[in-house]
């Protein structure tokens, strides 16, 4: 079990980060300069925090009380930086092996083993020049993974690579993580990512967490205004209160329900969130409906995302793309349905 409760301020910026981990993958995601990669650094004793504590299997790293600061190197723990960081001069079972204590009596097996697990038997006397990126971040892995950490930590480990390779290795170190049973902090800024592959999700701004929870759970139900705009592509209406009992609510001379009552009072403007798949064309019986005018229709491969002015808005559209779909032409006016339960309400900023 790793425990994280750490602060650390710079200059203009404050890191605040608390969450716990046990054996699973949990994603710190979140825009650059959120903090994210300062928060593994601190785990990994790159960095050190002003104040809190780390632990790690009940043993503390970490300590701002106690005075207690543990070495990166006696912390037991798997560092894969962006750069992979590995040593030109040395072969890919060399660099692998670099880790691993020379009077460990199963320090060739160990890297043996590393390199079955990764696939690198085949190109275990070459240097990194001669690799690709994909196994060049192999490599890096295989190296985190031969000292036999307690937890593994991955700052965005997958960003310098093309999106192919990327789907197939974050598909490969989630194979990994389940075979070898270690919790992983991995680090991200791309959605998909972090979403697919973890067990949860620390969504980070601006130094501090958001919000934790599983995937599903970010995105279906944020809590926080940044973390529903920031995860997903999201419709923000900034609507009028009509009957709170009832979630009834204006916007651009229509109105619709929401998903329940409402805390907001009769006249009072609130922000109406609605997901862009939840939206669909006509007019279907129980669904609330707008009506909009076409502004453009963009072509996405599996979708088809169509943008309409809804009064002063601009409301986005998900169509799932197959062959007889009916696609709309920019300029027509088209009325969208969708159920109240798609609908979330939030106090306007």
């Amino acid at each position: 079990m790793l425990n994280v409760e750490v602060e650390k301020r710079l200059p203009g910026f404050c890191l605040d980060a608390a969450f716990a981990a046990g054996d699973e993958l949990v994603v710190l995601f979140g825009p650059s300069g959120a903090g994210k990669s300062l928060t593994l650094q601190a785990i990994a004793g790159i960095v050190v925090p002003d104040r809190g504590r780390i632990a790690l299997n009940g043993a503390t790293l970490f300590d701002s009380a106690s005075g207690v600061n543990l070495p990166p190197q006696r912390r037991r723990v798997g560092y894969v930086p962006q750069s992979y960081a590995l040593f030109p001069h040395l072969s890919v079972e060399e660099n692998v092996a670099y880790g691993v204590p020379r009077d460990e009596p199963d320090g060739r097996r160990l890297v043996a083993e590393m390199l079955g697990l990764m696939g690198l038997d085949e190109v275990s006397r070459r240097r990194p020049r001669e690799l690709s990126g994909g196994q060049q971040q192999r490599v890096a892995l295989a190296r985190a993974l031969a000292i036999q950490p307690h937890v593994l930590l991955l700052d965005e480990p997958l960003s310098a690579l093309d999106a192919k390779i990327r789907v197939e290795l974050r598909a490969e170190i989630r194979r990994i993580q389940r075979e070898l049973q270690i919790t992983t902090v991995y680090v991200t800024h791309d959605q998909e990512e972090a979403l697919s592959i973890s067990d949860r999700v620390v969504v980070m701004n601006a130094g501090r967490m958001e919000q934790v929870g599983q995937p599903f759970e970010i995105y279906n139900f944020p809590r926080t205004e940044f973390v529903a705009g920031f995860v997903g592509t999201l419709n923000q209406l900034r609507v009028t209160v009509v009957e709170a009992a009832s979630g009834r609510v204006a916007f651009a001379d229509q109105s619709f329900l929401t998903s329940g009552p409402l805390e907001a009072g009769k006249g009072e403007t609130v922000l109406a969130m609605l997901r862009p798949e939840e939206l669909h064309f006509g007019v279907a019986p129980g669904e609330n409906q707008l009506d909009g005018k076409v502004e453009s229709v963009n072509f996405l491969g599996s979708l088809v995302r169509i943008q309409l002015s809804v009064g002063p808005a601009k409301v986005t559209l998900d169509a799932l793309n197959e062959r007889r779909l009916n696609l709309p032409r920019v300029g027509e006016m088209q009325t969208i349905s969708f159920p109240p339960h798609a609908v979330w309400v939030m106090p306007a900023a």
